[in-house]
């Protein structure tokens, strides 16, 4: 679905566009609309004539299902397939990770266990992939909503800098370590529900890297993985709950440090680096740090 039209109340109206100024979305001036905005290649006009809503873009389907219906009109007119897509409401775990990509902080790997009673309750909530959320606090509100849900199970595992560095070292490749964190977090999860039938991942790697770190386990449940698994529902709520252990982690640390201690791997986060060490020593970098990161090298200079 890229675009869909929808009939507003004027107090829909005004409750779309605090919505939409709490997700930073940029506001145009648009002939006939009362207002339009856009954020990515997601446009959003509110026309004067109804009034009513024209949703368009490659995230229209998300937006409705995640902020128009559960935040705005409280009515949910979109179908869910149920019938067409069953494995989405079947019992199943979903597994993400969040600070693979960040220089700074932990590796979290975390599962959710979802079945039909489950998601529907998850996706009622406003429960999405946790990248299209912007700000830690409405992460840690969506999930105290996932770990409250009755009959869901979960698990989450956070491997810090020093333990990550010295697990690189052993395992001397990213998708391999990841590969044991998802097949550990399925592990523990099938303890809590020994019946279910189905894992699902977003894919990091090749199929087999993940399959053989589950039959090292003794793992045989039925594995899927695919891109963009995150617009499962198991796997959305998995994403959050990462992205919670990560932010909190990344605030004690600054606390620890001193510092502010930024996302990514960018030019700021060099910087951060290196008054890191200037502050504490170059030792000190592994105990906050990814050390195989190009970063490093950046940060530490000769020293390295």
């Amino acid at each position: 679905m890229t675009s869909h039209t929808a009939p507003l109340t004027l107090q829909q109206v005004e409750k779309l566009r605090t919505v939409l100024e709490i997700q930073n979305y940029e506001f145009l001036k648009k002939e006939y609309t009362i207002f339009a905005a856009r954020k990515g290649k997601l446009n959003i006009s509110v026309y004067e004539k109804g009034p009513k809503v024209l949703i368009q873009g490659k995230d229209t389907e998300d937006f409705i299902r995640f902020i128009l219906e559960p935040q705005v009109t409280g009515q949910a007119t979109l179908d869910y397939p149920e019938v067409s897509d069953p494995e989405h409401f079947s019992p199943h775990f979903g597994i993400d990770e969040s600070g693979k990509g960040d220089f700074f902080g932990p590796l979290v790997i975390a599962g959710v266990f979802t079945d039909g009673a489950i998601t529907r309750h998850l996706i009622k909530s406003g429960i999405m992939d946790s990248k299209k959320i912007n700000t830690p606090a409405r992460i840690r509100q969506l999930a105290a909503v996932i770990r409250a849900t009755p009959g869901i199970a979960c698990q989450v595992i956070a491997i810090s800098p020093e333990r990550y560095n010295e697990m690189y070292t052993s395992f001397a490749n990213l998708n391999r370590m990841l590969a044991w964190g998802h097949a550990t977090i399925i592990e523990k999860l099938a303890e809590l529900k020994p019946d279910c039938p189905r894992a699902l991942s977003d894919q990091f790697a090749k199929a087999e890297v993940l399959q053989r770190a589950l039959k090292q386990k003794n793992i045989t449940l039925k594995l899927d993985q695919r891109t963009k698994g995150e617009s499962d529902t198991a796997v959305a709520a998995a994403s959050i709950l990462a992205r919670e252990r990560f932010i909190d982690w990344m605030d004690d640390a600054a606390k620890r440090a001193g510092l502010a201690i930024p996302l990514g791997a960018s030019e700021l986060v060099v910087a951060a680096g290196k008054s890191l060490v200037a502050s504490l020593g170059p030792t000190a970098l592994g105990q906050y740090a990814k050390l195989h990161f190009k970063t490093t090298q950046q940060v530490l200079g000769e020293l390295f």
